[in-house]
């Protein structure tokens, strides 16, 4: 009975659809893995398919070459080098399994399968695979690990059963995705399954961007005594060596990387970023082209573009009319210096102009109403897709989701956009990161040190004003607007439950009538990161013909 374990934990960030990449990242980690003398190498969910990758399972041709992959790679192991802790799907029987497979001695050794299958918010897993049975733990060089794989940690029963068996250390191979509440959750439910089982416990997740999900790493061990001796940096691919040493009748990990938890704003402006530059680069756009208007919204997306893509790969475009004030102008040319951008202003003027005699006889000469002044922001959004075009870059959308929540974007800027970076953030998170990026520079960020944004812009007054010729109302500013559309969305509360929080009865009113109404618009916007716990598209599909509304 072996008294040491070296575990090595691979905490990193595959490509979904990129089997051949992702075996060659898992060869050389586990060859680094090896130089460090570890007897075995653990790796995140789905890490040979990438996560989540949804209906390409159902695909044959990707879900056998998944398999193959597996069992070529395991083939490799024979050469005395470390085992490793694979994870993939896997078929047994005609199902489908989200699985991990032990690989060693130079083959699938064991395999074990996903027993809970999460089927909320990003989650499709019961449409993609079959529930395994409740599991027994994998023998690895003499110790019984039982290994559970991300939803399995989350209720009592698995673990309960790994420990039953003979379980010895917990491992928990995660694609857990960023939101504002995951940090604490998992915490708190590692915590609960160490309580009960008496076992170390080992959270590894996966790190990178994954079209609208972000997975943050931020993996850690937890030992029987609930003290955490080893926590990997959050948002970065690492490869980290852990220590394990036979302690009487349970097993203790030695001290080793032990990194901060990032503050909540930090975390966020973390996730934009790296969502950004992994969207980028992982679908091959040479740099980021968006419109800069001289406001928050956009200089803040050429923030995040910069310190995700770099300066050199950033072009911005100042799309100016007659009703352009010079204040706008001067910010646009301000951020544009601090940040080292390239900013080139074009009019819109004539094409507006052209638009408007082109509609005159079908629109006649009353007095201007929202149709046209919409004009001018499908000329910008034609204007800024063309440069896209031209140049292959990824066009970014700027629209927050305070202005989306209640059909406030520039839908027709927005609506050609390729990606949206601020499409999860409320507008009060907005001035927030703006305020920190100004006094902070992201690790890893690849942006100028120092201030970025003219404070001037961040502190410029924003009111939330209907772009809806309605007539229903005055929306509030945007901390009132905020709360309210936090406890619709995210806090799922009934009108009657906001009015308790002591918001103004009509206000209330005008603000759900606008978020419904609002619907089929955000339908049209751009995939962006998911920051909340329920953003717009993955995580909420409400019908767009809905004629339900809260009695009373």
């Amino acid at each position: 009975m072996p008294d040491t374990l070296r575990i090595a934990l691979a905490q990193a960030n595959p490509t979904v659809g990129d089997i051949a990449g992702n075996i060659a990242l898992a060869r050389r980690l586990r060859a680094e893995a090896a130089v460090a003398g570890a007897d075995l190498i653990a790796f995140p969910e789905m890490f040979v398919t990438g996560y989540p990758p949804e209906d390409l399972l159902f695909q044959p041709s990707f879900r056998s070459a998944a398999i193959r992959a597996v069992e070529d790679l395991a083939s490799e192991t024979g050469d005395g080098g470390p085992a490793m802790l694979m994870t993939g799907c896997w078929r047994t029987e005609g199902s489908l399994h989200n699985a991990a497979m032990m690989l060693d001695g130079g083959g699938v050794q064991a395999t074990t399968f996903k027993h809970r299958l999460p089927n909320y918010g990003v989650f499709d897993e019961k449409r993609q695979f079959a529930e395994g049975p409740l599991p027994g733990p994998l023998s690895c060089r003499g110790v019984r690990l039982g290994v559970m794989i991300c939803e399995d940690m989350w209720s009592p029963d698995v673990a309960e059963c790994l420990q039953e068996t003979g379980a010895e250390i917990l491992i928990v191979a995660n694609g857990s995705p960023f939101d504002v509440t995951k940090p604490d959750l998992r915490i708190n439910g590692a915590v609960a399954r160490v309580t009960e089982t008496g076992l170390p416990l080992v959270y590894l997740n996966l790190v990178g961007g994954q079209d609208e999900l972000v997975f943050d790493g931020g993996s850690f061990v937890l030992d029987a005594d609930l003290r955490t001796p080893v926590r990997l940096l959050e948002f970065e691919p690492m490869l980290c060596v852990t220590d394990w040493r036979r302690d009487g009748e349970s097993w203790r990990c030695a001290p080793g990387s032990d990194a901060t938890p990032l503050g909540h704003v930090e975390a966020i402006y973390r996730t934009v970023m790296l969502g950004l530059r992994d969207f980028a680069e992982k679908n091959a756009f040479p740099g980021v082209v968006l419109g800069l208007s001289g406001g928050i919204d956009t200089a803040l997306s050429a923030a995040i573009a910069v310190d995700a893509v770099g300066p050199e790969r950033v072009w911005c475009a100042m799309l100016t009319s007659e009703m352009t004030d010079a204040d706008r102008r001067r910010n646009a040319e301000a951020v544009a210096a601090l940040l080292g951008i390239r900013l080139d202003t074009c009019s819109i003027a004539d094409g507006v102009a052209a638009l408007d005699v082109a509609l005159g006889p079908a629109f006649g000469r009353g007095v201007p109403d929202t149709a046209d002044r919409n004009l001018e922001a499908r000329t910008r959004g034609s204007m800024l897709a063309a440069l896209a075009e031209r140049s292959g870059y990824l066009l970014l959308g700027t629209g927050n989701k305070s202005e989306i929540s209640v059909g406030l974007d520039t839908l027709h800027e927005d609506e050609f956009a390729d990606f949206g970076v601020l499409k999860d953030l409320y507008r009060t998170t907005v001035k927030a990161l703006a305020e920190w990026r100004n006094a902070n520079r992201p690790a890893g960020g690849l942006g100028p040190d120092g201030r970025v944004l003219p404070q001037s812009l961040i502190d410029m007054p924003a009111a939330a004003q209907p772009s809806i010729a309605d007539g229903a109302g005055e929306l509030p500013a945007f901390d009132e607007l905020d709360d309210i559309l936090e406890c619709l969305i995210e806090g799922e509360m009934s009108a009657r439950e906001v009015l308790e929080r002591g918001h103004d009865a009509a206000v209330v009113r005008h603000v759900e009538y606008l978020f419904h109404r609002a619907e089929h618009r955000r339908r049209r916007t751009a995939p962006g990161v998911k920051v909340t716990t329920r953003s717009f598209g993955r995580d909420r599909r409400f019908p767009i013909t809905n004629a339900f509304r809260e009695a009373g």
